[in-house]
């Protein structure tokens, strides 16, 4: 039987492992891994194992928390601005566009979403697995109201803001040894009323990545694509190795699902072949590159210190 502490790794470790196997899918045509893709296998410009923007935007998120004792978003938007200015392999257009911008970090976000009108994508959603453990045993509107700011930093569209919330939500329920899908109609109701059909239909059991009407790059089919991976199948690998045959975006929404399935199913079910060769550089902070080590010793501190942290 998984403990707490065991959930909570899973969510921080699963969700890196997750974004690491995609990466080399990233953009391509779906089923590519089980017609016999590689995992961990390296490509599209990742060594194999390494993470990509996902989890390092999780772990300075992770390390603000910790450092700071609580959420100060000037010093997260300056980690990430830090991040940027470092030249990561990877980091999504409207997140580059935010924090390159030269605005304050209370108003960038919001700055660049009046201009471009669109900024629902999943770049909010993908780094959001520590700090879900991290709030998680705050409670409900605690964790998604956090999920919320942190979104809103780089996001200024409420639905991505939204689409965090209910990602910070599923994992806290999961943590607490609850079915996470059990907790879907909780989570829904908590949701702005603006957003609500929208996530409900993408994360109804009917739903079927198929019917998405928009890329998996936008925040809600990210999410529901993430949802239906776990619902349909029966362990944590089978659910990550799912979510990267959808393709398109495929790093991110396997790295939604390992949050998630980390979460439901524990750190030991993330399998060593993955977490073996598991890094994540960190651009623009001092050259660190964290190993999967590193990721179990940040979940377990994010769960120790969180609020109301046991």
């Amino acid at each position: 039987m998984t403990t707490r502490l065991d959930r909570a790794v899973g969510a921080v470790l699963g969700s890196a492992a997750g974004d690491a196997l995609g990466a080399p899918y990233e953009f391509g045509p779906a089923g590519r891994l089980a017609a016999g893709g590689t995992e961990m296998r390296g490509g599209g410009g990742w060594d194999p194992g390494e993470a990509t923007d996902d989890t390092q935007m999780a772990v300075l998120v992770a390390e603000s928390l910790l450092e700071c004792g609580g959420l100060e978003l000037p010093d997260v938007f300056d980690r990430f601005r830090r991040w940027a200015a470092g030249e990561p392999k990877d980091i999504g257009l409207q997140t580059e566009a935010v924090l390159t911008s030269g605005d304050p970090w209370d108003t960038a976000a919001a700055l660049h979403f009046q201009v471009n009108i669109r900024a629902a994508g999943n770049g909010s959603l993908m780094r959001a697995a520590t700090s879900a453990v991290y709030f998680a045993a705050a409670g409900r509107e605690r964790s998604m109201a956090a999920a919320r700011r942190i979104a809103a930093l780089t996001h200024g569209d409420r639905a991505a803001w939204e689409g965090t919330a209910l990602l910070h939500e599923l994992v806290r329920a999961a943590l607490d040894g609850a079915d996470p899908l059990a907790a879907l109609p909780g989570a829904l109701a908590a949701v702005h009323p603006d957003h609500r059909e929208r996530y409900g239909r993408v994360l109804d059991p009917d739903w079927h990545p198929d019917l998405a009407t928009e890329f998996n790059g936008a925040v809600w089919p990210c999410l529901g694509s993430a949802v239906w991976a776990v619902r349909t199948t029966g362990g944590f690998a089978e659910a990550v190795r799912a979510a990267v045959d959808l393709g398109g975006d495929t790093d991110t929404v396997a790295a939604v699902t390992g949050a998630l399935a980390g979460a439901r199913y524990g750190q030991d079910a993330v399998p060593e072949q993955w977490t073996g060769p598991l890094h994540v550089p960190l651009p623009g902070h001092g050259g660190r590159v964290l190993d999967a080590g590193d990721l179990r010793e940040l979940a377990r501190r994010l769960a120790e210190a969180g609020p109301g942290g046991r």
